[in-house]
């Protein structure tokens, strides 16, 4: 997500009064509340007045508040630890980001977009891989990819949907929006997005209606509409969420989707293939399953298929796909399009299947895999992040800025005996928000994953998304596992 600690930029100022009395402004980063002379976005001017007429007292309650309905929730996450795995609170900031409406539909129509190139991709190199044959794509990185499942060639996918969910991380610099990653394959983090929106609307009523804020509320209804619309019969398809069980750091999201949704939450154990059909073990019986959204990867989603050390899925899963009955949302295999390699190519996909500029920029990106991707990642390997291509999480980078001498040297060993693993990307100047932290209002540098729905006909991107935040000052690195929280996104109607 970029270096650990950002350097302050040559002259900071303050901005506002009353609770921004101390809210210091860096030129070196885009602030999301106020522009450069200080005064405050014009999204943002509501918001600026009633937070600095706020007493610091009663945000500290507010703050209070919303951190209390997110423990008595159980809204939690998962550290891994060098010797133990711990469950944490995830922090929430009282303070939401705004986005005014022009903004959001630049960035609506970009992830239409691009999930479009994405899932016309994904069909092509599976079957008849004309985009790698002109050259558009190297087919090592395709065919060399871990996530490429041979098993998938030729597999006729129904309706053509590989990526039916997706979260895609995206963050804002001077320069504007631009992508940093596509998450295809099991993105996670909508519950929190959800979690947050209703901490929020019972901390600011008023102004949540003042502001005129898009509604993300229906994303329940939306997802199950998305995945019962890609069900092969002419029934209503019996739709089930697979989880791999309680001590996944998902499970509090899967069990929330399932119960709002209205479906069967499963886990591998629970299910059972006969004669080519699959069905979930219930208190009423076995009860068939058409459509299966899937929260396990590809890797352990079937031990006869993949891998058979696998206790996480049911045998015999995949060959129900290859039979044509049962649907799998996401698709096994999409990880070939959401590899960090793979990404620096999406803008060549896009002009190629769709003849259109990209709407929404990527991130500069050096492949190790390639002689001068290397050779510059090796000489910079001070003052860039160096990311492993199937990392998530914030493990497995290096943040070359903000490491000794001997990490870097480790790390130098390490992409050199496997260039391949490794991309390098600048330092990002991720935009700054306001957060009420330690009895005040300070800017913390935050990202936004939205989440885009495909269904059978139609995209849905929902109008809000999950807004994480480094709580740390100073810090870039947005991830909850490494300290990061989460904020509520105000997606405004005009």
């Amino acid at each position: 997500m970029g270096a650990d600690r950002a350097a302050p930029g040559p002259a900071c100022q303050k901005a506002g009064s009353g609770a921004f009395r101390d809210y210091e402004l860096d030129p070196a980063f885009y602030d999301e509340i106020f522009e450069e002379d200080g005064e405050p976005r014009q999204a943002s001017r509501r918001l600026n007045a009633a937070l600095g007429a706020t007493p610091p007292e009663e945000l500290t309650k507010l703050q209070a508040g919303v951190a209390r309905r997110f423990l008595h929730e159980g809204i939690t996450f998962t550290v891994l630890g060098k010797r133990e795995v711990t469950e944490q609170i995830i922090p929430i900031d009282c303070v939401p980001r705004l986005i005014g409406a022009a903004e959001w539909e630049h960035i609506e129509r970009g992830l239409r977009q691009r999930l479009h190139a994405l899932n016309l991709f994904i069909r092509d190199v599976y079957h008849e891989a004309r985009c790698i044959r002109a050259g558009v794509v190297p087919p090592d990185l395709v065919f060399g990819c871990p996530q490429y499942r041979m098993e998938m060639r030729g597999l006729k996918v129904p309706h053509d949907v590989y990526v039916a969910v997706c979260g895609t991380d995206i963050v804002r610099t001077h320069e504007g929006f631009a992508v940093l990653e596509d998450n295809l394959r099991v993105p996670s983090g909508v519950s929190y997005m959800l979690a947050c929106r209703a901490a929020m609307k019972g901390a600011f009523p008023a102004l949540y209606r003042e502001h005129g804020v898009r509604e993300v509320s229906g994303y329940a209804r939306r997802l199950y509409a998305t995945l019962a619309s890609l069900g092969l019969g002419s029934g209503e398809p019996r739709v089930a969420l697979l989880t791999p069980g309680r001590y996944n750091s998902a499970y509090y999201e899967h069990a929330f989707l399932a119960g709002e949704m209205g479906v069967e939450l499963v886990e591998g154990r629970d299910l059972v293939v006969r004669d080519a059909v699959l069905y979930a073990r219930t208190a009423a019986g076995l009860r068939r399953i058409d459509v299966l959204y899937r929260r396990v990867d590809d890797d352990y989603l079937d031990p006869v298929s993949f891998r058979s050390d696998s206790v996480l899925g049911a045998a015999g899963i995949f060959q129900v796909y290859r039979a044509g009955n049962l649907v799998l949302a996401n698709a096994p295999g999409t990880g070939v399009a959401d590899d960090k390699s793979l990404y620096a190519y999406v803008p060549r996909i896009i002009r190629w299947f769709l003849d259109e500029e990209p709407i929404l920029a990527n991130v500069d990106t050096r492949l190790c895999r390639e002689p001068e991707g290397l050779s510059y990642t090796l000489d910079h390997l001070h003052e860039v992040v160096v990311k492993e291509v199937g990392g998530s999480g914030g493990y497995g980078m290096l943040i070359g800025p903000h490491a000794s001498a001997s990490e870097r040297a480790e790390f130098a060993d390490r992409i050199r005996a496997n260039p391949a693993n490794y991309i390098s990307q600048p330092v990002l100047a991720l935009s700054r928000a306001g957060c009420f932290v330690d009895g005040r209002l300070e800017p913390r540098h935050v990202d936004l994953r939205p989440f885009v729905l495909q269904g059978r006909d139609e995209q849905h991107v929902l109008p809000g998304g999950l807004c994480r935040v480094a709580l740390r000052q100073g810090s870039l690195v947005v991830n909850s596992s490494q300290g990061g929280g989460c904020k509520d996104l105000w997606v405004l109607r005009a």
